[in-house]
Formats: structure tokens, sequence, C-alpha cells
């Protein structure tokens, strides 16, 4: 009950929204148990999910998982950074669409959408009576003095979505495992009732102290987001020095560059071969993304030679990776 009562408070004093925390807040082992419980506690055998491409890995699975098929809409390049293809996403509600998955910061691209973009997802969601199960784990690692904007807080959306989020990025304990998800109770009633069946209880000893952090902690979290801006902008410089093209990170732990001004067109072989010869670690954008023989040629042209960098390791190790992939330009 503490950290349930504490998550009601945090969201009503970062986002004044209400949460009765006994009926309308769920705990989770972390945010993928959240998600996992959403799609399988309210999405129907045969029905349709909207993911927005590329997307965290385990939303695929789960919504495979609920006997559901996946439909994408893609992100699309705009300006140094990436955007919602808004009529895209229009086009692929139909009469079996039943939920759409957001997530905003977005993991992998740092794009953080806009109140504009939101707003359309809103209006499409209200639009087609849909369910909106909302990832918003990096809510606080945004940068560059910008707000996150709850879905939940748009017209018409309180009623139907469940919004999600986690300790392990909030407050830099991934191992903790300790999410939670928000949402109507009728919504929340949903999840319970899947969750009993992947998990009693997790990271009780833990609870309490994000119980305390979510309390006490503000301060603390601001000094992460600024501390992760500063690594951000030290990858961002050193990744351009090289020559990679460099898109804009405007949350969460990661940005994506682009290694063909380096002559690599192909991601997957540039990032396998990248251990051995410099001793460096990316994930092909791909990886995030539909099969190859499942995507379309202008999203394989977009995300097929891309990469994703982590920037959420200590200066000296940054310093480092950037020192080895400067034997990139040999």
């Amino acid at each position: 009950a503490p950290l349930r009562q504490a998550i009601a408070a945090q969201r009503k004093r970062n986002y004044g929204i209400d949460y009765d925390p006994d009926t309308e807040v769920l705990v989770t082992v972390g945010a993928t148990e959240a998600i996992a419980a959403a799609v399988l506690g309210l999405v129907e055998p045969g029905s349709e999910v909207l993911l927005i491409e590329p997307f965290y890995d385990s939303y695929s699975p789960v919504v495979a998982m609920a006997g559901a098929h996946r439909v994408t809409v893609p992100l699309v390049p705009h300006g140094r950074g990436f955007a919602l293809d808004a009529d895209a996403l229009r086009r692929a509600v139909t009469p079996r669409t039943r939920a759409v998955i957001v997530n905003s910061p977005h993991n992998p691209t740092g794009t953080v959408l806009s109140a504009a973009e939101l707003a359309t997802i809103a209006e499409v969601a209200v639009a087609a009576d849909l369910l909106v199960i909302t990832d918003e784990v990096y809510e606080q690692l945004i940068f560059d003095g910008r707000e996150h904007l709850p879905l939940a807080g748009f017209d018409g959306m309180a009623e139907r979505t469940v919004t999600v989020s986690s300790a392990a990025k909030m407050f830099n304990c991934t191992g903790w495992k300790i999410g939670w998800a928000c949402g109507p109770a009728p919504l929340i009633a949903g999840l319970r009732a899947a969750k009993q069946y992947l998990t009693y209880v997790g990271g009780a000893p833990f609870q309490p102290a994000v119980a305390l952090a979510l309390d006490t902690e503000d301060a603390w979290v601001a000094d992460l987001r600024s501390s992760l801006q500063a690594r951000r902008d030290r990858l961002a410089a050193g990744l351009l020095d090289i020559g990679f093209e460099v898109h804009a990170s405007a949350g969460t732990y990661f940005l994506c560059a682009d290694p063909r001004p380096l002559g690599y067109t192909d991601s997957t072989a540039f990032c396998a071969a990248l251990p051995e010869k410099l001793g460096v670690a990316a994930i092909p954008m791909s990886a995030f993304c539909l099969p190859a023989d499942a995507q379309s040629a202008s999203q394989a042209q977009v995300w097929n030679h891309m990469v994703r960098f982590a920037f959420c390791k200590r200066q000296e190790v940054l310093d480092e990776a950037i020192s080895r992939l400067g034997g990139l330009r040999d």
C-alpha cells in the first residue's frame, strides 16, 4: 500500500492526474510485466494492436502471446530527429483495432513526442474507441528543458489509458524490477487478472525504498537528468567528430547514429563486427523493427543502416569508446 500511495501522489504532484491507489494503481515486476499484463488482460485474440516502429522488443512477442496481430506505424526522419507519421496512424486503424502501444520518451531513438503528436494519438484513439497502453518509463529522463506530457492528461484519454512507468529508469536501479501501471479501475482490474498468473509479488524488499524515493528524491532525479544530458552531449560530439551522422536524442539513455559517412551501410554487420574489431558494443536499429521481409522498402531504407548507442555509462567509459571508435577512420 505505501508504494501504491506514493505512485498515486507522484502522478498527482507532477501531472495533476488523480488515481485511487487501491483500485487504479498496480505494482508489477518491472514495466515489462505491466505491459504484458495490459496486453494479455485487455486485448482479445484476433484483434489488432498498433505499435510505433521502431519498438521496444517486448511489445511484439506479448501481442503474439495474446493471440492478437501487430500493425506498425512508423516514425519518420524529421530534421535531426524523428516524428510520428500521423497519416499512417490514421490509415492503420481498422474495425479490428483494439489498442495502441505508445512509448515516449522513445526507446530506441530518444524521440520525445510533441504535444501535437500526442494530441493526434488521442484524437485517433477517441474517434476509434481504442485502448492506449503508454510506456512512460523514461518520463523523468527528458533533456534540454522539455517537459513530459502524459497521454492520460489529454482530452478523452483518462478513461482509456493505462500508463506504465518504473523505478528502474527514474532512479537508475534497473535490477530492482519495480514497475507499475495506472489507469481507470476497470482496466487495472483486467491487468490484475492477468498479472496474478504471471507473478505473485516482486521486489518486496525494495518497494519501501522506491516509495520513499518517489516522495523525496526529486532533486536527485534532476541531478541524474543533468548528468545524462552531459553524457549524451559528450557521446554525440565524439561520434560527430569521428564522422557519424548523429540524430538528436531528446530523452532516454540512447542516441541513434548513422555510420554510412564512414562507409558502413549494413547496421547488423557493422554492430556484429564492432566488439571484435574495436571492443565497443552497439545495437542495430533493425533489431527494433519488423523482420526485413515484412518491412516496407521505405522503412528498411530508414532503419537498416542505423545503430543505437547507450550513453548511460561512466564518462571515462564513454571517452574510451569514442577513442576506440576513432579507429573507424583508419
